[in-house]
């Protein structure tokens, strides 16, 4: 048993630290979302930024674009040209990527200011290409309201982790201790 302990070492590691991070941010969410009464900004912060963020950039590239809390549920509706297009509820912030991708940043950690400007780098980068992801779904919604099902579960979806993804790469590739001390 030992034998096998210390072959798995690193694995067990990765798996108990990633687990934890995980956890620890996720309560954190879950904690925020609880404290979020709506009162200020509907439905949270985060949805309300994005929402707005979405509107200024729907508005900036010619749409006459606004958004407005829902009346029925927590999230925004997002209109163009007075057209019902898109909601955006509190997964569409992408606090919920973000968190699952500096759990893994931290599990395969590489030195702590590396590691802290990553997850922080990171962070933006998802953010940003999130907010345009819902821009251009937006948009592709009011031209192509037929290709719904497409853009927001198969393309958008596959963007968004993709680039997850390939943040993920290069940081194991580039700057993760684990793996170059396995090397």
């Amino acid at each position: 048993m030992r034998e096998l302990l210390t072959k798995y070492k690193l694995v067990i590691r990765f798996i108990i630290t990633f687990l934890v991070v995980y956890g620890v941010l996720t309560i954190g969410h879950h904690l925020y979302l609880s404290l979020s009464d709506g009162s200020k900004f509907y439905p949270d912060y985060m949805t309300n930024l994005v929402a707005r963020q979405t509107n200024t950039l729907l508005n900036s590239i010619g749409y006459n674009a606004e958004v407005l809390p829902h009346p029925d549920e927590p999230s925004i509706k997002v209109i163009i040209n007075g057209k019902f297009i898109a909601r955006v509820i509190e997964g569409c912030n992408a606090l919920s990527i973000i968190i699952l991708f500096m759990s893994f940043i931290v599990a395969f950690a590489g030195k702590l200011k590396t590691t802290i400007f990553y997850c922080f780098a990171g962070s933006i980068i998802i953010y940003a290409f999130n907010l345009i992801r819902i821009v251009i779904l937006s948009a592709g919604l009011y031209h192509y309201p037929w290709r719904e099902e497409i853009l927001h579960k198969v393309i958008f979806p596959m963007l968004i982790y993709g680039t997850v993804f390939l943040l993920w790469m290069v940081w194991v590739n580039r700057f993760s201790k684990s793996v170059k001390t396995n090397a």
